[in-house]
């Protein structure tokens, strides 16, 4: 599983390699590029894996279909603020249902109502 103390363990990403790379060698890059990103999600837990290939294919579906490589970076930064606002929005609908109490979270009483028999016409 990764983790933050595996970071220290692994090379160094250098920039100015991989865009000699992609200038020189666009196979190798591309290829290199999937090697490193397979690495990356086979080293997460199993549960986490699949999300991963899917937000990956996606990702690439982006850069397939924009014109150039900065409207991809683009809209892949547009993707990422959507995420956000989509975190942000359950976060926020969770504070509405909840309060903290003794220092924990905790639901918050649900409102209550009297039911009421209601007879049948037949």
């Amino acid at each position: 599983m990764y983790n933050i103390s595996q970071q220290k363990t692994q090379p160094e990403f250098n920039f100015d390699e991989w865009c000699e790379l992609s200038k020189k060698d666009p196979v190798s890059f591309e290829s290199r590029r999937q090697q490193s990103i397979d690495e990356l999600i086979n080293n997460v837990s199993a549960e986490k894996q699949q999300r991963l290939r899917c937000l990956q294919w996606k990702i690439d579906r982006v850069r397939d279909k924009m014109p150039t490589p900065l409207a991809a970076c683009v809209a892949m930064s547009d993707m990422m603020w959507d995420s956000l606002e989509r975190l942000n929005r359950v976060y926020n609908d969770c504070d509405d249902i909840t309060t903290v109490k003794d220092g924990k979270r905790v639901l918050k009483t649900p409102p209550s109502a009297k039911i009421v028999q209601l007879s049948s016409k037949r």
